[in-house]
């Protein structure tokens, strides 16, 4: 009996180290990387960061957080953040955001967001790289707003990105955000009806992304890894009496050109013709012109009040049958 007494007091002294350990190494790493982004021009900051969770979990709270990418110009503020680490594997990693306000600022725009439950939740493979193996973002009820008014919102979300197991430069994708809605910001540019519903009856999207390389700590400190294969399996939007579904298998060149094929199904596709024209996005005069060729392209599938159409791509022009139809967009991550 004395001997366990002391193998435990033995287990726990190490165990103890072994925690204080790994908080200190976190505490260090996390303050090691606010200064190299500081020295590449970052504006990096907190005013503290603390550590608890002994003994099983590493609680690290940074208090005011403001991370500023010279380059892109894009702005992070909140009042805290938690990261959040199993003792047993740093590696796996929760990012959990505050209930208040977070601030996300552009030179085009200024945003904030509030998340009820907001975590992202990290898994990485062991490693200096920090190799990205699955990410999570969940939330409760959230609404981004502008100065103007409200964005968007939702009753919660789900995004997730999970590497595939033998290709580490693929990933699967899936978004999900149930009563997607609207807010007033762009309910008011697109001119929309009192009358017509509050929230999206699905938004969702399943697809899968193959990179030019892995996801690490390189994706942020350096550059974005670029895609070079997507395969969407459904991208889904509805919306009162509106549907746009699409599904898409396309390559992705050096140069961000795409070359493929887009299949695209609009339900009502009069309706969002008024919406586009209500908002001054379609001009009136052109309207006729554009709503004889959807026109023509929802008859030849049989039913006049859908479209389903495959568009072709081939080196970044889009051609529907031999009718070419302009250029796609590039596809480059910034």
């Amino acid at each position: 009996m004395r001997r366990l007494v002391w193998l435990a007091v033995v287990f726990a002294l190490l165990w103890s180290g072994w925690w204080f350990f790994a908080a200190s190494t976190l505490q260090a790493g996390i303050e090691a990387w606010l200064a190299e982004r500081r020295g590449e021009g970052w504006q990096a900051e907190v005013t503290e960061i603390s550590m608890s969770g002994y003994p099983n979990a590493l609680d690290a709270v940074l208090q005011r957080p403001v991370l500023a990418d010279p380059q892109t110009g894009v702005v992070f503020e909140a009042s805290s953040l938690r990261i959040n680490a199993s003792a047993f594997w740093p590696g796996f990693v929760s990012l959990v955001f505050p209930a208040d306000e977070m601030i996300f600022a552009s030179p085009e725009q200024r945003r904030t967001a509030i998340a009820q439950d907001a975590v992202a939740d990290l898994r990485l493979h062991p490693g200096t790289d920090l190799e990205l193996e699955e990410m999570a973002l969940t939330a409760g009820l959230w609404t981004l707003a502008a100065p103007e008014g409200t964005v968007l919102g939702a009753r919660a979300l789900t995004l997730r990105m999970r590497q595939d197991a033998e290709d580490p430069t693929l990933y699967d994708l899936m978004l999900d955000a149930p009563a997607f809605q609207p807010g007033s910001v762009p309910r008011r540019a697109l001119r929309v009806p009192a009358d017509w519903p509050v929230t999206f009856d699905s938004l969702a999207l399943d697809m899968s992304v193959a990179f030019d390389r892995a996801v690490d700590r390189t994706a942020i400190e350096v550059s974005r890894p670029q895609p070079r294969r997507i395969d969407l399996r459904l991208a889904e939007a509805v919306w009162g009496t509106l549907l746009i579904r699409s599904a898409a298998t396309l390559d992705v060149a050096e140069t961000g050109l795409l070359s493929g094929e887009v299949s695209l199904q609009a339900r009502n596709w009069q309706d969002m013709l008024t919406l586009a024209e209500s908002a001054g996005t379609l001009p009136s005069a052109m309207r006729p012109q554009i709503e004889n060729v959807l026109s023509a392209l929802a008859r030849s599938g049989g039913n006049p009040d859908t479209i389903d159409v495959t568009i072709a791509i081939r080196e970044g022009t889009m051609f529907m049958g031999f009718v070419p139809l302009g250029a796609a967009p590039r596809l480059i991550l910034r």
